[in-house]
């Protein structure tokens, strides 16, 4: 089952139909053989829940991170004598499934399917962790704070300001994490000792030690609050490394700015891994798609550092958009030859063959500069606000929805 929605990930085709009878005549060669009936297919893939492939996925991570060279955002590695992980947290709504089911079909509003969680390794470039939830509308810090017992001691957690909350902070010092999120003004600061004040650039950094929150919902938690501002720019993080020596204000304000990493990653799974069509129209079939997409994810970002390490380069350098497309296309070349090979000696037994080697195949090489992330060099534009976003509603709140959860 899984080993199929890969290949739809990888071979976008134009209905799961179509690649369905496809692999049950055993025709093309890029599809896994299927036994059974395309109904049968369908309703397994209903029927199988999503809590499958998620288990799949988290033991296909802890199987390859031993092997994941850590050669991601060089930069920050000095702060590895401190913290042996740094992981960056956030968030994101599914896109809308298509109105295919009969449920649906007196529904205007847009349908998600679920949300993602995910845990973003900095220094290896992929979720370590990726929770799915088939309930849309369900909280993003109740998903955050449930999974906080999956994050190895040490870890420091860097979030937006939807993190700065008080109740986390305690639960970080009660797990053994440590955390940098941006400051959100609904959260009470009573400010205790001024560390320093200093100019950087042209901006003035300020870092104080501060008490946060009233104790109404938690105890006050001692934090340090660091506040950088240059002309109309303004950064303000809090963080319960109380010691700058261990983390420099400096060090936290660019490592903030990497927060935008996890975006880029929901960008790709979305864009790159084609997550915004989805082949099914209910969760735990959606559940399939997503793990899918986020298991060739992880194999790319280990062949995007190897890449940048051959090409000696930063594997920041080297843009997914066009570096996944040629990936794929070469690994199903290059199945193909291999399937053609073994084939060919099923059919000549006792014969020595010569194995294919595809080195110095033009099929298998490009020049680096074709994979490189190109700057931007106009204005961000800016994205059209469309009222429908608004209007969306969860599987779990239109009738008989938990059906297709549960």
């Amino acid at each position: 089952m899984i080993k199929f929605w890969t290949h739809v990930v990888l071979k976008s085709p134009g209905s799961l139909t179509e690649a369905l009878e496809e692999g049950l005549r055993g025709q093309g060669k890029e599809w896994p053989q299927i036994s059974g009936t395309p109904q049968a297919f369908f309703d397994r893939s209903k029927n199988l829940k999503w809590t499958f492939p998620a288990n799949l996925y988290q033991q296909f991570v802890k199987a390859v991170t031993p092997e994941a060279t850590p050669s991601f955002a060089g930069e920050f590695a000095f702060l590895r004598k401190h913290f042996p992980e740094i992981w960056i947290v956030d968030g994101s709504k599914l896109d809308a499934v298509a109105h295919r089911l009969k449920m649906l079909w007196d529904v205007r509003s847009p349908i998600l399917p679920g949300c993602l969680t995910a845990f973003y390794d900095l220094f290896r470039g992929y979720p370590r962790l990726l929770l799915f939830d088939p309930d849309a509308a369900k909280a993003e810090m109740n998903r955050v704070r449930k999974a906080l017992d999956q994050v190895p001691t040490g870890t420091l957690v860097v979030g937006d300001r939807l993190y700065a909350s008080v109740k986390l902070f305690q639960e970080f010092s009660q797990k053994g994490l440590w955390g940098l999120v941006r400051f959100n003004r609904t959260l009470n600061l009573r400010k205790l000792e001024c560390l320093s004040q200093r100019r950087l650039n042209k901006g003035i950094l300020e870092e104080w030690w501060v008490e946060a929150g009233t104790g109404s919902t938690a105890k006050p938690q001692t934090l340090r609050y660091i506040r950088f501002e240059e002309g109309t720019v303004k950064r303000e993080l809090l963080t319960d490394v109380l010691e700058p020596e261990k983390l420099t204000a400096e060090a936290a304000l660019d490592l903030y700015v990497r927060r935008w990493d996890v975006e880029r990653m929901f960008f790709d799974l979305k864009k790159v891994l084609n997550l915004h069509t989805f082949y099914a129209a209910n969760p735990n079939g959606v559940a399939l798609q997503v793990y899918a997409a986020a298991l060739i994810y992880v194999a790319m970002k280990m062949a995007q550092g190897r890449a940048a390490e051959l090409g000696k380069v930063k594997p920041e350098e080297i843009s997914p958009a066009k570096f996944y497309p040629r990936m794929a296309k070469v690994c199903g070349t290059l199945a193909g030859i291999e399937l053609g090979y073994i084939r060919t000696c099923q059919m000549n037994p006792g014969i020595p063959l010569q194995p294919p080697d595809p080195t110095g195949m033009p099929e298998f090489t490009m020049p680096l500069e074709e994979i490189l992330v190109q700057k931007r060099t106009g204005t961000r534009r800016k994205r059209r606000f469309c009222k429908s976003r608004k209007e969306w509603k969860s599987f779990a709140h239109i009738p008989g929805g938990n059906s297709l959860i549960n």
